[in-house]
């Protein structure tokens, strides 16, 4: 997937970030100071910097600085007031995510940045699935299988969220969108028709009293 540098001087949420986003398949780098991403910045490119702002010695924006250029950058950050948020998307921040944040919308927009900067893979395999993302296209052992809009949309937001356990109403938010008005009981459905048609009844796991998780534990 993508190399990613997360710049961020609170262990609990550094580490919630790491666990997080290495499942989800990408290799990361923690940096706890501004002067640590900066030796890090000098030694190796980086598809993306999870930034936050706050950092103790060098701050966000004079690593920003360092970063022109040569990464993708996200500012996450307390700092949510409009000067901030300008400040640092004038210098080039591709997106602004404010403390507190949910992990899933958090992955979404990693995903997002990630996409429009190609730097993610457009291609999934799993057992005998095969999915084109960008032909919006789904094979089953070299056979073709006919997904609808919304079968493609929860299942995109499955393997783009996999190994992560998702409730119901965030597959509905993050599949459907949040201005859907049907019930939760639509997702179990679509969990069903996507186990049958993929051979994923293993794979697509029920989450007791939380929702589902799309387990792929391969290195």
């Amino acid at each position: 997937m993508a190399t990613i540098l997360i710049v961020e001087d609170e262990w609990a949420i550094a580490e919630l970030l790491y666990r997080n986003l290495s499942l989800t398949g990408h290799e990361c780098t923690i940096a706890r100071s501004g002067e640590r991403a900066v030796e890090l910045l000098e030694q190796r490119a980086f598809d993306l910097i999870l930034l936050d702002l706050m950092l103790p010695g060098i701050d966000g924006f004079a690593v920003m600085e360092r970063a022109a250029g040569v990464s993708s950058v996200i500012c996450l950050t307390a700092r949510g007031g409009l000067h901030d948020r300008v400040r640092g998307l004038n210098m080039g921040a591709d997106d602004y995510i404010v403390k507190p944040f949910e992990l899933p919308e958090l992955l979404a927009r990693v995903q997002a940045v990630l996409r429009r900067t190609k730097k993610t893979d457009r291609t999934y395999r799993l057992d005998q699935t095969h999915i084109d993302f960008e032909g919006y296209s789904v094979t089953v052992a070299g056979e073709k299988v006919e997904l609808t809009p919304q079968e493609f949309s929860l299942l995109e937001t499955l393997v783009l969220n996999r190994n992560i356990a998702l409730s119901r109403e965030k597959l509905l938010a993050m599949a459907w969108g949040l201005d859907f008005l049907g019930d939760s009981r639509t997702v179990d459905v679509h969990i069903q028709k996507l186990r049958k048609k993929l051979n994923f009844e293993d794979r697509i796991k029920t989450i007791y009293k939380v929702g589902y998780r799309l387990e792929d534990l391969k290195p």
